[in-house]
């Protein structure tokens, strides 16, 4: 897998508080300062091992495709009904992330220690975001 060299989050004029106040995490050696804590990352590794550990497979929305690129990318979590998902490759899942200049914003635990599978993908330079 290809690993995107700038881990750092993006930001732009669009940026939402939540980027803002998020902790960044820029390894998968990185933890949260407490549980509940919301996190920011452009990391492919901290991504993929966050999506694993909670059996999620990368997806995107079919119908939403601009020509022959994917369209919205989500996570598809068993036994949550993507029936409506359509899985895609990891390669696919981040080429698409970069190109779009993505912030993956992210729990690991709620605040009462509960794994989390809140998950937001946000680009901060985009008007309409």
């Amino acid at each position: 897998m290809s690993k995107n060299s700038d881990t750092e989050s993006r930001t732009g004029k669009n940026e939402s508080n939540s980027l803002k106040y998020a902790q960044e995490i820029q390894s998968p050696d990185d933890q949260p300062e407490r549980a509940g804590r919301s996190l920011a990352t452009t990391n492919h590794d901290v991504i993929k091992k966050w999506a694993e550990a909670r059996d999620a497979r990368p997806a995107t929305v079919p119908g939403t495709e601009h020509g022959e690129r994917l369209g919205v990318l989500r996570f598809d979590f068993p036994g949550y009904g993507g029936d409506d998902l359509k899985e895609v490759s990891w390669d696919e899942w981040f080429d698409t992330f970069d190109q779009r200049q993505l912030n993956f914003l992210y729990q690991e635990e709620r605040k009462d220690g509960q794994r989390s599978n809140f998950f937001r993908l946000e680009n901060p330079g985009r008007e309409d975001a």
